[in-house]
């Protein structure tokens, strides 16, 4: 009787349910930290998503800057010179200079300042793909009109809820009037808390101490017909050491590689997963240890009986599997709800996906069975000849 008992696959889930506390107790351990991680991935996630929007909302097939430039908080010019050289090169159609500094806007209503990214780009062109820039760039073309970037941080004011019933709002960039024209959605990042979009002229206006001829991103627009690696070999190899040719891939790339290893940012976001798949394990081990001690005269007799430890392995994998399971379905859900709470006060991207879905799932599955290999160490002492 306890020998089919023990060959028919629902005895793992029936060892558990035999301790409806205990299985209560670690499905609530193993949804803690699988909420932990999903915490620290979506946030990490976030933050690389944020930080690289703009550069991949760029209209231009290479982008030029400055071999030092790191990241847009901190960003580095060079010689506007050093784009219309490239007007030289056979295959590039079109180019668009961009500048980039950090102003302070001021809330009109609080009359506080707050950092926000400034872009200077020409009117005349669209320096980025955005449906709702590229709509709205004859109204910049005026002196002292700007795009808010209303996915931004609520700290600058209602500007887009006040601009949409009004059509105008008017408040102060570094201490000069400007006008808000049109709104757009790009996003809070850790880099920048929002963004404006002006024309070039207001942007030299709004920071007098820029020179024209220093940009930080140049724009180039190849030929139908042109071939983006090879016009990049050909303008890396021609042009000056002072600047670089990327893809604006590449040039996103830069950004990410700059919060993910220049910065503590991404090891305390990795370090927060590898403890929460720390935590996963002492528990479940806790959980299936205390089973396997409770059950070792039954694991004995069934060893007695020639069961092999392979096949009580199997059982115990069992056991690790359905808690895996159990475990995940709320951490999924609760973390689903966290993300939106962390939207709603960061206004970072932070939503769930399937890619990171099936990734906690998968460290939860290699959390649980390598708890239970560990747990096998006691499992394998079970001698019927000690305990009988």
């Amino acid at each position: 009787m306890l020998s089919k008992l023990f060959l028919k696959t629902p005895l793992a889930w029936r060892q558990l349910l035999k301790e409806k506390t205990r299985l209560l107790v670690a499905v609530a351990g193993i949804t803690f930290a699988d909420m932990l991680i999903f915490i620290q991935m979506g946030f990490e996630g976030a933050l690389f998503d944020a930080a690289i929007k703009p550069h991949r909302s760029l209209q231009a097939d290479l982008v030029l800057i400055n071999p030092q430039f790191q990241t847009l908080f901190s960003v580095k010019s060079f010689s506007r010179e050093r784009l219309y050289q490239t007007l030289g090169y056979e295959g590039v159609q079109s180019v668009n200079p961009v500048y980039i500094s950090t102003g302070q806007w001021r809330n009109p209503e609080t009359r506080l300042e707050r950092a926000i990214l400034v872009w200077g780009i020409d009117p005349a062109k669209s320096a980025f793909n955005f449906p709702e820039i590229q709509q709205n760039l004859d109204p910049i073309k005026q002196l002292n009109q700007v795009l808010f970037d209303q996915a931004g941080r609520p700290e600058y004011g209602a500007v887009g809820e006040i601009f949409q019933k009004t059509g105008n709002f008017a408040t102060e960039l570094n201490n000069k009037n400007v006008t808000v024209k049109g709104v757009f959605s790009n996003g809070a990042s850790f880099a920048a808390d929002g963004n404006v979009i002006t024309s070039d002229s207001t942007f030299l206006q709004i920071f007098p101490e820029r020179k024209p001829d220093r940009i930080e991103v140049g724009l180039i627009t190849l030929k139908p017909d042109a071939n983006p690696l090879q016009i990049q070999a050909q303008l890396a190899t021609g042009l000056p050491k002072d600047v670089i040719v990327l893809t604006p891939e590449e040039f996103a790339q830069i950004e990410k590689s700059y919060w993910s290893n220049g910065t503590g940012i991404g090891f305390i976001f990795g370090l927060g997963v590898g403890v929460g798949f720390i935590v996963g394990i002492v528990i479940v081990y806790q959980i299936l240890y205390s089973d396997v001690s409770d059950h070792l005269p039954e694991y004995a007799t069934l060893k007695a009986m020639g069961y092999t430890d392979r096949y009580l392995l199997i059982v115990l994998f069992q056991e690790a599997l359905f808690l895996a399971f159990l475990g995940f379905i709320p951490a999924f859900f609760l973390s689903i709800g966290l993300y939106q709470l962390a939207y709603t006060a960061t206004m970072l991207p932070i939503f769930m996906n399937s890619q990171r879905a099936i990734t906690v799932f998968i460290l939860t599955v290699i959390m649980c069975t390598g708890s239970g290999a560990i747990a096998m160490r006691k499992l394998s002492s079970a001698d019927p000849a000690d305990i009988f």
